[in-house]
């Protein structure tokens, strides 16, 4: 298989912000899944230490696909400076790397359907 697996985590402001940007890229095939959950951050910002309620995320890609997501979750991200970081998958099943492929990339999974006219 050509195409190996990415992960790009981001955090984000909102449930509704980050399920819109998710919506967007999984229906444009830069990502086969996205994963959120509320988190609680405490980061530096300014000089000042911040302790906000945030949504991670992780965003399932393949090699291939991952600079146009990560382009595009740049270009939708609402943050001024987001995070946004790639994380190689080293260990991944065949059957999950094979969906990830079939989900971003486009190529076609044999099927066999006898109900196929």
């Amino acid at each position: 298989m050509a195409s190996g697996g990415t992960i790009i985590l981001s955090t984000f402001p909102s449930e509704e912000c980050v399920a819109n940007i998710a919506g967007k890229v999984v229906a444009g095939k830069l990502c086969a899944c996205v994963n959120f959950a509320k988190v609680r951050s405490i980061y530096s910002w300014r000089g000042k230490i911040e302790d906000q309620q945030e949504f991670i995320a992780l965003f399932k890609t393949t090699t291939k696909s991952a600079r146009k997501l990560v382009a595009e979750i740049a270009r939708l991200h609402p943050y001024q400076v987001p995070e946004i970081v790639e994380l190689k998958m080293e260990d991944v099943s065949r059957m999950y790397l094979s969906w990830l492929v079939e989900s971003t990339d486009g190529v076609p999974k044999k099927r066999h359907n006898a109900a196929k006219r």
